[in-house]
């Protein structure tokens, strides 16, 4: 497969992804970074990190709006949930895990 070919094949994948998760706003990022390390932030921050890369600016409001498909205040505002007790401790250790040690 030529490079060209499969940067199509992972743009496609990628929008997939994005269009999946817009289905699925009663998924929680905490339960996304509990599950899979992940989450929607982690994405906007690649994202906005390979926009940098490539010398296009972009700050990480503009990056999360990419992936929320709008200001990530208003998506909160609509759609994020209290996380509970038990949630809370599972991220801790999922992002010690994934990322590092939380920031105190």
């Amino acid at each position: 497969m030529d490079i060209q070919t499969k940067t199509e094949l992972e743009a496609a994948a990628f929008r997939a992804l994005l269009k999946h998760l817009d289905g699925r706003k009663d998924v929680q990022n905490i339960d996304m970074m509990i599950l899979t390390g992940m989450c929607r932030n982690c994405l906007s921050r690649w994202y906005q990190e390979a926009a940098n890369e490539r010398g296009i600016k972009m700050d990480k409001a503009e990056g999360r709006e990419a992936i929320y498909g709008e200001p990530y205040a208003d998506w909160v505002a609509k759609y994020q949930t209290d996380a509970t007790d038990k949630q809370q401790d599972a991220f801790k250790v999922a992002f010690a895990e994934n990322v590092g040690e939380p920031a105190k």
